[in-house]
């Protein structure tokens, strides 16, 4: 671990790469506001800023004057439980303020936590120049269009939607991706499935995090999304389809639409199994596939998002207590009256050097034509990196062992970035 001398702010300059002033971002309708509780460092984060700038050594210092739309750049001394519960209360309902953390030293759990209480974006010394202005030319930018969608964002109608006037064989496929135990790899094939069906799409492909608890998907494509399920299902009694449209945020690289896992757990024990499955159903209307990241136990909500799912994707990991679990799932599956017909199961890790005769598992598991996904270290690479390995390492053998498990649901599948014009087209 790198240790700053904040009180020697040549370490912490030296360290930051010597950013010029002349290359600075440029956010003409977005206040800028610098917190950090060393003087020396808010008037270093200043100085990378054409803009007209405020600075504060706390977000509680500088909340009742900051215009809106802000940004706030966060220095390292805010990264602490206080610091982020200060800025959870100024953002919390309002998206005309965005936020940014510099950190020393950037980790997962750092990251996840700092997405959690509402941060937008973490970026880590020492600064790299060209990432600097684009996040801050992209949360700016994401500020300003929120705060003229929000002025609208409101379902079209007073009165409940009716949902009679659209053809059952219209809709979009459900796919749930669910596992009988967590660490299984479950939300990561989630994620690089629905990638690859956006891109093999004529239509609009939605990911919904329906982890309420503990959702990732917002963490490992690196997204800076302004609503999550909770806003859908706050209005879900008189929402349409239209409306669903505007909460989802876009996965720039290849069109997919996601809906984040709350940020606070307790969340979770206030959505109903008919409330998600209402939320699904309007994402279904528009949509082409819709796939659901479903969390690793049996509650209402899974089972019932289960039963009205066309295709489940069963996710196992090779050892004895993994497989196990798997086979209790399927039999629970099997009461629940979801036939075998319906399911795809994805053996992860599967070439580990564990002592377990592959066939064996799979007659044990009743299926000969699972998906078969190899350990590669490029897996927690583009996790860390925020780039779904069938984006980021599409030769690998873990890419095409997704792409396999796509060509089930859309025939043959693209290995590389495909162009979303068709998706922009369609929603006019």
């Amino acid at each position: 671990m790198t240790e700053y001398d904040f009180n020697n702010f040549s370490d912490f300059s030296a360290d930051f790469n010597g950013v010029e002033q002349s290359a600075s971002p440029e956010t003409p309708t977005v206040s800028i506001v610098v917190v950090d509780a060393d003087t020396a460092v808010r008037d270093y984060l200043a100085s990378l800023f054409d803009n007209s700038i405020q600075a504060a050594s706390t977000p509680e210092a500088q909340q009742l004057s900051v215009s809106e739309p802000a940004l706030v750049v966060m220095g390292p001394s805010s990264a602490t439980p206080e610091e982020f519960a200060a800025m959870e209360v100024w953002s919390k309902g309002n998206p005309a303020i965005g936020s940014m953390l510099v950190t020393t030293e950037l980790s997962i759990e750092l990251l996840h936590e700092a997405l959690r209480v509402g941060i937008d974006d973490v970026i880590e010394a020492p600064i790299d120049e060209a990432l600097l202005s684009e996040t801050v030319e992209r949360l700016s930018r994401g500020l300003v269009g929120t705060q003229q969608a929000d002025e609208t964002l409101a379902p079209a109608s007073a009165t409940p939607f009716d949902n009679s006037m659209f053809d059952p064989e219209q809709m979009g496929r459900v796919i749930s991706v669910f596992s009988t135990k967590g660490g299984s790899g479950k939300s990561i094939t989630a994620a690089n499935l629905a990638i690859l069906l956006a891109q093999s799409s004529d239509k609009p492909v939605v990911l919904i995090d329906g982890h309420l608890q503990f959702g990732d998907q917002e963490v490992m494509l690196k997204l800076n999304a302004k609503h999550t399920v909770v806003d859908a299902i706050e209005q879900i009694e008189k929402a349409d389809p239209a409306f669903m449209q505007k909460l989802m945020t876009e996965h720039e690289a290849t069109g997919l639409l996601v809906l984040p896992a709350p940020r606070e757990p307790t969340f979770a024990d206030q959505i109903t199994g008919s409330q998600f499955q209402h939320m699904i159903k309007l994402c279904q209307m528009f949509a082409g596939h819709v796939v659901v990241d479903l969390p690793a136990f049996f509650n209402d909500t899974v089972i019932s998002t289960l039963e009205h799912s066309h295709d489940i994707v069963l996710v196992a990991g090779l050892d004895i207590p993994n497989i196990k679990n798997v086979k209790i799932g399927l039999r629970t599956l099997s009461m629940l009256g979801i036939g075998e017909e319906r399911i795809q199961l994805v053996l992860n890790r599967a070439d580990s050097k564990v002592k377990l005769d592959i066939g064996e598992v799979e007659r044990t598991l009743g299926s000969s034509k699972a998906i078969h996904v190899p350990s590669d270290v490029v897996v927690p690479i583009s996790v860390n990196k925020g780039s779904p390995v069938v984006l980021s390492a599409t030769k690998s053998g873990v890419a095409r062992s997704f792409q396999e498990l796509a060509s089930r649901f859309v025939g043959e599948v693209q290995s590389s970035t495909a162009s979303s014009a068709g998706r922009r087209k369609f929603f006019g």
